[in-house]
C-alpha cells in the first residue's frame, strides 16, 4: 500500500498546453490531500529513452513509497498496456514500453536476460500489473490521453489506499529498453546519450567509475575529440567533458551549448579511447 501522499510527474507535455495542469486537476479532484512534484515535462517528445533515464536517475532521491507517474506515450491508444509497477522503494504508473527500463534493471545484479520481443522477467522482490479495471479511470476514456483518463485517477486511487490487486491482473513480463551498462572493449568504450538537458549539456550513460584516470582517455563524439576530463563547466576553453551530478560523463560547451553545436541529440553515440588507439 502507497505510504507517501507524495506523487510526481514525468512526461514529454511540455508546459504550453493545459495537459500537465489537467492531470493535476483529475489527481486532487479525487484526492484533493496529495501533494505533486513536477520531476519534469519537457522530456523530448516520444523520446521513451530520455523518460527513462530521467525518471530512472531521479527516483531515488524521494521518499520511500512516493508514488511517480512517467507518461512518453507514442503508442497511446494502441494494444500497449498500462502498467503499474511496484518496487521495493516506491509505485511507477505509466505505459508498458519500456519507461521503467532503468527502474526494473536496479532489481537485476548484472543485466537481464532480454527476449527478442524486449521483454525481461519481473524482478524478484517487484511486482507488476496490467491496468485493467476500468472502475479507477476517467469516462469516457480518450484514445490519446491515457495521462488524464488512466494513469492520473489511478494514482490518485493509488494514494487513497487502494490495494493494487483490485486495479488490474498481476503480470511477469515487462517491455525493456536495452539499457545495458557501457563495458571497455579492449581500449575503446561505446555509450551513447541519454538526456540533453536545459542548457545543451549532452549526458551520457557512461558511469565515472569506467573513466578512472580520465585524464589519460579521449572521448569522440561525431568525431570531435576532448582529451581528459574537466572538473569543472567553467574549465576549457570550447568543448569540454566532465562527470555530472548524476555521476554519468557529461559533453558540455564552456558558456553556451553543446547539443547545439555538435548538432547531437539523444542516441548519438560516444567513444572512449585509451592512449594510442
Amino acid at each position: 500500500m502507497v505510504t507517501s501522499p507524495i506523487i510526481t510527474l514525468t512526461t514529454d507535455f511540455g508546459t504550453q498546453d493545459p495537459y500537465v495542469g489537467v492531470m493535476k486537476g483529475v489527481i486532487h479532484s479525487i484526492n484533493r490531500h496529495s501533494s505533486i512534484i513536477d520531476i519534469s515535462h519537457d522530456v523530448q517528445p516520444q523520446s521513451i529513452l530520455e523518460g527513462a533515464f530521467i525518471i530512472g536517475s531521479s527516483h531515488r532521491f524521494f521518499p520511500k513509497g512516493t508514488l511517480h507517474v512517467a507518461v512518453v506515450d507514442p503508442g497511446v491508444g494502441t494494444s500497449r498496456s498500462a502498467l503499474l509497477l511496484v518496487t521495493p522503494a516506491a509505485y511507477f504508473l505509466g505505459p508498458d514500453n519500456g519507461i521503467f527500463s532503468y527502474i526494473v534493471k536496479e532489481g537485476f545484479r548484472g543485466d537481464p536476460e532480454m527476449s527478442s520481443g524486449y521483454q525481461v522477467r519481473v524482478p524478484n522482490g517487484y511486482r507488476a500489473y496490467r491496468l485493467t479495471n476500468p472502475e479507477f479511470w476517467m469516462h469516457p476514456v480518450s484514445s490519446t490521453f491515457h495521462g488524464r483518463d488512466v494513469f492520473a485517477p489511478v494514482a490518485a486511487h493509488l494514494s487513497l489506499g487502494v490495494p493494487e490487486d483490485r486495479l488490474g491482473e498481476e503480470i511477469h513480463l515487462l517491455t525493456y529498453l536495452p539499457v545495458t551498462q557501457p563495458q571497455w572493449k579492449g581500449d575503446t568504450l561505446t555509450g551513447r546519450v541519454v538526456h540533453v538537458d536545459r542548457f545543451g549539456n549532452l549526458i551520457t550513460d557512461i558511469p565515472a567509475f569506467l573513466l578512472s584516470g580520465g585524464h589519460a582517455i579521449t572521448i569522440v563524439i561525431k568525431e570531435h575529440c576532448i582529451a581528459g576530463i574537466s572538473r569543472s563547466y567553467a574549465e576549457g576553453e570550447r568543448l569540454l567533458a566532465i562527470i555530472g551530478s548524476n555521476n554519468t560523463l557529461e559533453l558540455s560547451v564552456r558558456n553556451g551549448s553543446a547539443a547545439h553545436s555538435l548538432g547531437a541529440g539523444v542516441e548519438e553515440e560516444v567513444r572512449i579511447r585509451k592512449p594510442g588507439t
